[in-house]
């Protein structure tokens, strides 16, 4: 990005999470690279020319997708760059991919490389799937050679060559901590679980004869106790008690 100054032109890489590193050098800025970002730095136009436009607003939001879409069409006519197409979706940004038709949609035409960046107004109104699901959201779409850009989080695009690598590298190594905390949180969820007693993973067959005699003794019919249970018609039939 540059910045302009009164001594001449600042070029700032802002890095993850508010880091930055500052270049500086005198001159001015070419006419053909005069464009401005959210902010109003100028910014060099990159050698993506596609774009597609992603925007979801909640239903239960009640808020208008145009206030979004219009500022993001905006941005691209600053930039020079071709919108060629637009995902709108209205649903809750928690729902996974397959829940979300345009979201789908944009990933099936992401893999086609229909599209050069794709540009969406803030991550959490690209996804709220929690921090893992999002990484690899942002990685599939770079693995298809596909960069991306938050309008409202400058820090957050691949489309600036000056800070991409660092970026992926961020976001690989925040995404190996989240499984780590996944896989903790699951272990420690187990072991407690555990020495509370409660049985883990799939019933043995002790356990599950108990189970059915049990339930038999209460007077539950057969097809109830393999729909309360959870097992085959025939699993009941096989365990079931020769006396009650």
């Amino acid at each position: 990005m540059y910045k302009v100054s009164k001594k001449g032109v600042s070029k700032t890489a802002s890095f993850l999470f508010g880091f930055s590193s500052t270049f500086r050098y005198h001159g001015k800025c070419p006419k053909k690279e005069r464009f401005l970002d959210s902010r109003g730095y100028m910014t060099k136009p990159s050698k993506h020319k596609r774009v597609a436009i992603y925007a979801r607003v909640s239903t239960k939001d009640k808020q208008d997708v145009q206030n979004q879409v219009r500022e993001l069409r905006q941005w691209c006519t600053r930039m020079n760059y071709a919108i060629v197409k637009e995902y709108i979706d209205s649903e809750s940004g928690s729902k996974g991919r397959g829940e979300r038709k345009q979201f789908t949609q944009m990933f099936e035409d992401a893999s086609r490389r229909k599209f050069d960046l794709l540009l969406f107004w803030a991550l959490d109104r690209f996804t709220r799937e929690g921090l893992a699901k999002t990484i690899f959201y942002l990685q599939q779409l770079d693995s298809y050679g596909v960069r991306f850009h938050s309008y409202r989080e400058e820090y957050l695009n691949s489309d600036n060559e000056l800070v991409r690598d660092i970026l992926l590298s961020v976001l690989s190594s925040l995404a190996k901590q989240e499984r780590l905390r996944i896989s903790e949180r699951t272990k420690a969820g187990l072991e407690t679980a555990r020495r509370k007693g409660k049985h883990i993973g799939a019933p043995t067959k002790a356990h599950l004869k108990e189970e059915i005699k049990l339930l038999a003794k209460r007077g539950m019919s057969k097809p109830k106790i393999a729909k309360k249970l959870k097992i085959a018609r025939q699993t009941v039939y096989t365990y079931w008690p020769a006396k009650l």
